[in-house]
């Protein structure tokens, strides 16, 4: 993976297509997994241009595999704020990113001490989903 970094929680990658290629491959790569469903796209660079202001290209997917999440909750609820999973898709000085949340991070932020075998998975899966982007 190129450019891979972690800071707060988050973690970052730069990708080495366009922004759109970039999109469309992480859409592509999720909907290829018969365990993962796309719940909503959210279009932060639209948004802002229908109320008149500017912001760099910026989308959001929102996603999830209720089997990996569902036993989350269930130790903690509060976690079900950080979930579904999310992929934020951004541009920068003519690079793209990815950035998401750390599984791992996001069970000491809800204070779920049973689950490392599921962020584990979860860590895995969204390294290859963001690795995609970085080929």
């Amino acid at each position: 993976m190129s450019g891979q970094e972690t800071n707060n929680g988050l973690i970052q990658v730069t990708s080495n297509h366009s922004f759109e290629s970039t999109y469309e491959i992480i859409k592509k790569t999720l909907d290829a997994n018969p365990n993962i469903g796309i719940l909503a796209e959210v279009d932060h660079t639209g948004n802002a241009k229908r109320v008149d202001l500017e912001l760099p290209k910026t989308k959001l997917i929102l996603f999830g595999n209720p089997k990996l999440g569902t036993p989350l909750m269930q130790s903690s609820r509060t976690i079900a704020i950080d979930l579904p999973q999310k992929i934020l898709i951004w541009e920068a000085d003519g690079k793209v990113f990815l950035t998401y949340n750390d599984p791992e991070y996001l069970l000491k932020r809800h204070g779920i001490t049973d689950k490392d075998p599921i962020a584990e998975k979860i860590s895995g899966a969204l390294a290859t989903i963001s690795g995609k982007a970085s080929e």
